[in-house]
């Protein structure tokens, strides 16, 4: 929304998440790392490699057959990777050889973790102007993030922020929704354990689903500790710097919803989902990609941002955007194919909202096609605060500060760490991480 074990599902199915396509695709789109030119019909190729394989790879389908439909002199190879370690190793190892395909996904949060100037080719702004792009069009706090030196390195598709799914019938027998049907703001712990405590009244077993292992531990740490502005400072060769009594008053809070039986605890990202869907638990935190999963099952859910529970709502998020790993020797034509490519991916990213995920092309993101995608626009405003990881060769999607965060929270929501326990391991961790230089 992830990855291999330990790293947290990203997309609508868990299982997919974790063997796309398989191995024979991965080395076949290795083995395919020939000069950009012609394809074999004699047209302009672009080469194209994400890790989108659940419900949102289904439409990333969609979306590239009808680019080939509309630009037949344009070869089009989408290769879809395995998601986490083994997608952004491929990449890199084809990049740092100058033989990388034309364009890439990645995650905005991971672009510091890859070594932009020496792993990725910058974009031409003057080339996105010719086809109707501009940086203007894009959320600030995500063009500064896919900027280096003044350089764009990214052009972002999405933003993908930890969300809450509630359903709809137990919410409103449990006497949580407003006048127009929706679930009533939520601005308080305590507001929200009683929400909960309600809840659990009508399903018997719980009010809260969400996992304890991988890294949604994190999403919801990190969600809940920006909320209090809490600063957290990743210095190369230094020592982490954070604000222990923020960090330990979400902490605690996250424990509170455990311990009081109020919240799943030891269960991991697949057992959360089938508990919200069997009705077991009336809201759900999750990342936005689990849209199709819920409908699919008939269940009678919407969405809103994660709780202002200090006051705003801030969340944990990343951002899927385009890359243009390096080449040796980037072709004209292929490179104004590449641009041509993106631009219609984002001028038709309405379908990529369908996934749940926040279109970043804000022509799209205000437009009335997308703003009647029910329940998928009803958290948009959330995309104008989004928290991405802070920036350091080992954060961002699937990297091993979420593990390490998912490994030690995991801890105190169970029981066997107090937060202040759990604290101090995470610190530890990040700064022996501080001290180990970047494998790039």
């Amino acid at each position: 929304m992830n990855s291999d074990p330990p790293v947290a599902p990203s997309r609508v199915s868990h299982p997919s998440r974790r063997a796309v396509l398989g191995g024979s695709l991965a080395l076949g789109a290795l083995g395919a790392l020939g000069l950009a030119g012609c394809g074999t019909s004699g047209n302009t190729r672009v080469r194209y490699w994400n890790l989108f394989g659940g419900g949102d790879g289904v439409l990333m389908v969609k979306m590239q057959d009808e680019f080939r439909a509309k630009y037949p002199n344009i070869d089009l190879e989408a290769v879809t990777l395995a998601w986490g370690a083994p997608y952004y190793t491929k990449l890199a190892m084809a990049a740092a050889g100058g033989r990388g395909p034309e364009v890439a996904i990645m995650h905005l949060a991971r672009l510091a973790t890859f070594a932009p100037e020496s792993l990725l080719d910058p974009f031409d702004e003057k080339l996105m102007a010719e086809v109707g792009l501009d940086k203007s069009q894009f959320p600030p706090q995500l063009i500064e993030r896919a900027s280096v030196n003044g350089k764009l390195y990214a052009v972002p598709l999405d933003t993908h922020p930890l969300v809450m799914y509630y359903n709809t019938e137990i919410a409103g027998k449990a006497g949580l929704l407003g006048a127009d049907g929706k679930l009533a703001p939520i601005t308080s712990e305590d507001q929200f354990v009683d929400a909960l405590k309600k809840i659990k009244a009508v399903t018997g077993v719980t009010g809260l689903a969400v996992d304890n292992g991988d890294v949604q531990p994190w999403r919801v740490f990190w969600s809940l500790y920006r909320q209090q502005d809490g600063p957290l400072e990743l210095p190369s060769g230094g020592t982490v710097k954070m604000d222990d009594a923020k960090a330990l008053k979400a902490l605690t809070f996250m424990r509170r919803l455990t311990s009081e039986g109020l919240a799943t605890v030891g269960i991991d990202y697949p057992g959360a989902v089938a508990t919200f869907t069997a009705k077991r638990a009336g809201i759900h935190w999750n990342g936005d990609w689990e849209v199709a999963t819920f409908t699919t099952a008939k269940l009678p859910f919407s969405m809103t941002g994660f709780p202002a529970i200090y006051g705003n709502g801030r969340a944990e998020a990343d951002s899927h955007s385009f890359v243009l790993p390096r080449q040796r020797d980037r072709d004209p034509a292929a490179t104004r194919a590449t641009y041509t490519f993106i631009s219609y991916l984002l001028k038709n990213s309405v379908t990529w909202g369908q996934a749940g995920h926040i279109p970043a092309y804000q022509p799209v993101a205000t437009s009335a096609a997308y703003l009647e995608l029910k329940p998928q626009s009803e958290y948009r405003d959330v995309a104008k605060d989004v928290q991405l990881d802070p920036p350091a060769w080992f954060s961002g999607s699937g990297s091993e500060l979420e593990n390490q965060a998912g490994v030690a929270f995991q801890a105190v929501l169970s029981g066997n760490l107090t937060p202040e326990q759990g604290l101090a391991q995470f610190k530890g961790a990040l700064n022996k991480l501080l001290t180990t230089p970047s494998p790039e």
